[in-house]
């Protein structure tokens, strides 16, 4: 059974520091009214600040404090479905539906954690696998 509690660990720490920093920029949605390009503006109607070049403001108002929250308690339900089977994530799982889950939802979280390699606390062995499923021999079979 593989142990996969500190990738867990990991990639949740993450999110409570995304989740963090979206809160403190307010946790409110945040939008680019058409009338007055470069101004980004939170839920009250209020101008949160102000970008006016190569259309940095809308892409800053994608990512809005409320849209991050909203990923973030995405990616917790695909961390919870993940930590239910992460003993069956192995090198060399089964062939058996729970295994191709745990794999599968595995190769997920990985994702998730490669997004912060760079983190100190980041461990190559996270890196997201590959596994062979099917008979082994020629890959034509």
């Amino acid at each position: 059974m593989a142990d996969n509690s500190d990738l867990l660990a990991f990639v949740r720490a993450r999110l409570a520091d995304e989740e963090r920093v979206a809160q403190e920029a307010g946790g409110d949605g945040w939008r680019c009214p058409a009338e007055v390009p470069g101004e980004v503006h939170d839920r009250t109607g209020g101008i949160a600040f102000v970008v006016r070049s190569r259309g940095y403001d809308r892409h800053i108002a994608f990512q809005d404090p409320a849209r991050t929250l909203q990923r973030i308690e995405t990616n917790r339900v695909l961390l919870d479905e993940y930590e239910e089977i992460a003993s069956l994530d192995t090198d060399r799982p089964r062939q058996d539906f729970s295994s191709g889950r745990a794999v599968g939802l595995g190769f997920v979280v990985r994702q998730m954690a490669a997004e912060h390699a760079g983190h100190p606390d980041y461990r190559v062995k996270w890196l997201p696998r590959f596994s062979h499923w099917g008979p082994s021999g020629d890959p034509e079979d």
